[in-house]
């Protein structure tokens, strides 16, 4: 079997996050959704979970949610298939309120490519295409 990887975010609105992922390409797993959370697929082995606050807070013991806006909870990178891909995302969520940004790593474009996304709450990923050696 295969390794999953499930990113647990959390969020205010999870109606409106939920749309906000849809409109990158992710889809939503109505399984494993329900009021509280959304279960939002990239593929067989990469999901994103969308968890209202006050559900996320269960899993902390003791500690507080970091503000996204301003501090940095996590940086979880993914593969896609192309640059135009890692483009389309960083677009779409740009124009649904989110936002994205470079960083030079100094690779060159053509042997990587990503983009640093931002979710309506300031959850922070990475899309990124890399050339097959």
């Amino acid at each position: 079997m295969a390794t999953m990887v499930f990113v647990n975010y959390p969020v205010k609105d999870v109606q409106a996050s939920t749309e906000f992922y849809a409109k990158l390409g992710f889809k939503k797993n109505e399984e494993f959704s329900n009021e509280r959370s959304s279960s939002m697929v990239w593929d067989d082995h990469f999901w994103i979970m969308l968890l209202e606050y006050d559900f996320y807070n269960l899993f902390l013991k003791n500690k507080k949610i970091a503000d996204t806006k301003s501090q940095s909870g996590t940086l979880t990178a993914f593969s896609v298939e192309s640059p135009a891909a890692v483009k389309k995302i960083a677009e779409a969520a740009k124009a649904n309120g989110g936002d994205y940004f470079s960083v030079d790593m100094g690779i060159p474009e053509d042997q990587m490519f990503s983009l640093e996304v931002m979710d309506l709450d300031g959850n922070q990923f990475e899309p990124v295409w890399m050339a097959e050696n």
